[in-house]
């Protein structure tokens, strides 16, 4: 590809004008419509075949079962070198490189109606860093519509902090700007632009900067930058490649609800198992990735919710499919969902899960584009279109298939005058299931286990008598599976079918009043 095709190449990506609206409204279509169709299905099948279905059942949590111990062997492996890495002292190891000192770190923190004592926790934990805080480069990124809470922090935040990193810079993003959605994406893509601006200024080199977008909740273990950078200075591509970080949901964990917990902790423990699957990784939530790759994509895309995902497919698609994403064992601890009432807690915890099952925007663009772009390897599209589409069908089908309407075929077969009542695989399924069921239960029991490991240290305020509460809160899992997973997956995609699209919103934030949140960073 000539460069100046390579030029038109990458700005296309910024921003994805669709000419052909029926064409792309099709690949939106398809996700839920799938969804649809499978549920649909397996209601009027279970009063039509109901034999199949009981077949299709069996062999069904049969597959879950394999999958379940398959990732369970990953998650153990990936928790191992978790517990490893998040002990050594990577500063040690990040000094013996060449001119390790080169490097900076692009600090960017979003903020909207953030109360001062989540970002105080968020920068204090900056300030532990081990690594030299003179090479970060820090951005509060504010929103217009929050301009006086916004500068207020931001004043107090660089009065407190502010004088010891390398630059610390506020910015305001400005509302109503044609094209954008209000939300995370369009405001870093601004203070992107701005601290782009600073950096032009000192004449710093783009390849020497590792960016970080953090949420406003996000505190890095010491040793995060440390870790990163030595990442970075030894990796054989730093700037083809995003760097995830372990996201432990462990802020105000003593605090939240046991439902709350048991999705925190289940996402920890997926996101950690996929680590061993790198070409499997998107990014999420808060990472790290090269400035490099970040302006030649023309920053992060301002008219989605889930620009966490988009920037790496946005780098895969401008470098031909040459991009990936590397794992970092090392946490990053954020908050657990946690509202003003039990009530406000459910509704928050369904509506953050809601606006990352929406990730499936991501379906019709990588479709789209890959189209587009005859450079990416065949076997890497269909690689990636595969992983996207069964990953985003299995999170809304599997619960409810496993939970609910597997059941169906059960009911039907054995009501009085059924001509297959008394067929021995109807009347042996039911036992049969329910040891899958048991059998998978071991996913349930290392996870439980697993959960207690990570914990912060437990509040004074706490009763010792809520920590086996941290192991029994687990039976809820199935209740977590289809009321915070296949329902919202479902919604999301349901609304990506009818064009009803979602617009970002931001998880409420709450904190104990007591006592600051304890931290991942100091572990049991």
């Amino acid at each position: 590809m000539p460069p100046d095709a390579a030029v038109d190449h990458s700005l296309s990506m910024r921003r994805f004008h669709v000419s052909d609206y029926r064409q792309y409204r099709l690949l939106e279509i398809l996700p839920g419509a799938l969804v649809w169709a499978t549920f649909v299905l397996a209601i009027v099948l279970s009063f039509v075949v109901p034999l199949w279905v009981i077949g299709f059942i069996i062999v069904f949590d049969f597959f879950w079962l394999v999958r379940v111990l398959y990732i369970l062997g990953f998650l153990m492996v990936a928790f191992t070198r978790f517990r490893r890495d998040e002990r050594i002292d990577w500063l040690a190891r990040t000094t013996t490189l060449l001119n390790w000192q080169r490097l900076h770190h692009l600090i960017v923190v979003p903020t909207f109606r953030e109360s001062r004592e989540v970002l105080d926790t968020t920068f204090r934990c900056l300030t532990e860093s081990t690594y030299p805080l003179d090479s970060m480069i820090v951005v509060l990124a504010c929103e217009e519509r929050d301009r006086e809470n916004a500068t207020s922090n931001g004043e107090w935040l660089r009065e407190r902090y502010g004088h010891r990193f390398r630059h610390f810079l506020v910015t305001i993003h400005p509302s109503g700007r044609p094209g954008e959605m209000p939300g995370k994406g369009s405001n870093i893509a601004w203070a992107g632009r701005r601290a782009k601006e600073w950096i032009d200024e000192q004449g710093l080199v783009y390849d020497d900067i590792v960016v970080s977008s953090f949420d406003a909740d996000t505190c890095v273990h010491p040793h995060y930058f440390s870790y990163l950078s030595y990442t970075y200075l030894t990796h054989p591509a730093p700037t083809r490649t995003s760097y995830q970080p372990i996201p432990l949901f462990n802020n105000n964990i003593w605090d939240a609800p046991a439902l709350m917990r048991v999705v925190a902790n289940s996402t920890t423990f997926w996101l950690m198992s996929e680590t061993l699957r790198p070409d499997r990784l998107f990014t999420f939530s808060s990472h790290s990735m090269s400035f490099r790759a970040l302006v030649d994509v023309d920053f992060w895309q301002d008219d989605i919710v889930t620009e966490d995902s988009r920037i790496f497919l946005q780098c895969l698609i401008r470098y031909d499919g040459n991009y990936t994403v590397t794992p970092m064992y090392i946490p990053l601890s954020m908050d657990t969902v946690l509202g003003a009432t039990w009530q406000r807690s459910l509704v928050n915890q369904y509506k953050q899960q809601r606006r990352w099952a929406y990730g499936v925007e991501n379906f019709p663009y990588m479709v789209w584009n890959f189209r587009a772009n005859p450079l990416i390897p065949l076997g890497k599209k269909i690689k990636y279109i595969w992983n996207q589409v069964e990953g985003v069908y299995s999170w809304a089908t599997a619960p409810i298939l496993i939970f609910i309407l597997g059941r169906l075929p059960l009911w039907v077969a054995n009501q009085p005058g059924s001509p297959i009542r008394d067929l021995a695989i109807v009347q042996t399924a039911p036992e049969l299931l329910l040891r899958l069921m048991q059998a998978a239960m071991i996913g349930l029991l290392v996870s439980a286990l697993l959960s207690t490991i990570i914990l912060p240290p437990r509040p004074k305020r706490h009763h010792w008598l809520k920590f086996p509460l941290m192991l029994l809160q687990w039976v809820l899992f199935p209740i977590t599976m289809v009321a915070f997973g296949s329902i919202p997956a479902t919604e999301a995609q349901t609304r990506l079918m009818l064009g009803k699209y979602l617009g970002f919103w931001v998880t409420e934030k709450a904190r104990h009043p007591a006592t600051p949140p304890t931290l991942s960073t100091q572990p049991r």
